[in-house]
């Protein structure tokens, strides 16, 4: 069942994505060559808390996981598509790209949020798949009003992209509110179905991730961990999205 929200109820998720989006660009800002996933996630969670609020991800246990997950911050460097598990020994160095994801619940509402980040210097094709992955969040973003349809975000994307990179199938965004995943599923790829209409009042999470090769994944033996199959970089960005009567809202935008 796809939720609607109230207006007091949509004054918390846009306090909460304020929140998240101030969070991110700091721990954006901590990304560097030497440090490590792990000292990225005690940070996030030090931020989190600080302001009140409590981490979405730690403890949470999607469909199919079979234990809970045990970061606040999600860390995928290079062919890690999403859902990385922070780690001590993992220590980032210079050319490598990173995506950070992160959710926070405030006054009992979560919101969303991820974008991948160069370490030090990357190379020019790192650039490009890092600028085309969150230009294709922004086609996404465009296209969603109260008289559109889920498909029409990935129409957007596959549009966008064509076959410059491959478009992840299997993973997708998402409703969130009341719960870190909520109905509607959002496919990022181009679709033959129209989908579900957009009401005003509805909160979506879109979450486009491009590989550098083809689109085949695979899930590590830790169970959370999505990388793709050949081996090559993975990029992805997430904001989370107000449907309202004359458009849209981006409840995460940076400042």
């Amino acid at each position: 069942m796809i939720t609607t929200y109230t207006q007091e109820e949509i004054q918390h998720l846009r306090e909460g994505g304020k929140r998240l989006a101030t969070i991110l660009v700091l721990v954006r800002g901590a990304v560097h060559p030497g440090v490590s996933t792990k000292d990225l996630d005690a940070l996030a969670e030090k931020l989190i808390r600080e302001g009140g609020d409590e981490p979405a991800f730690l403890g949470y246990i999607p469909d199919g996981a079979h234990y809970p997950y045990p970061a606040t911050l999600c860390t995928s460097v290079n062919d890690e598509i999403v859902h990385g598990i922070p780690r001590a020994d993992h220590v980032l160095k210079e050319g490598d790209i990173i995506g950070i994801d992160l959710g926070l619940r405030h006054k009992g509402f979560f919101v969303d949020m991820a974008m991948t980040v160069p370490v030090g210097t990357v190379d020019e094709a790192a650039r490009v798949l890092i600028d085309t992955t969150k230009r294709a969040l922004d086609e996404a973003i465009s296209v969603v009003g109260p008289e559109g349809r889920v498909g029409d975000i990935g129409n957007a994307i596959g549009k966008f992209v064509g076959s410059r990179y491959g478009i992840i199938r299997e993973l997708g965004g998402h409703g969130v509110g009341r719960h870190v995943h909520e109905e509607p599923y959002i496919p990022n790829f181009t679709q033959k179905s129209p989908g579900a209409r957009f009401r005003p009042g509805m909160v979506i999470a879109i979450e486009p991730m491009l590989n550098e090769g083809t689109r085949g994944i695979l899930l590590d033996p830790d169970g959370y961990t999505f990388k793709t199959a050949d081996g090559k970089r993975s990029a992805h960005f997430e904001h989370t999205i107000l449907i309202t009567e004359g458009g849209h809202e981006v409840l995460t935008a940076l400042s």
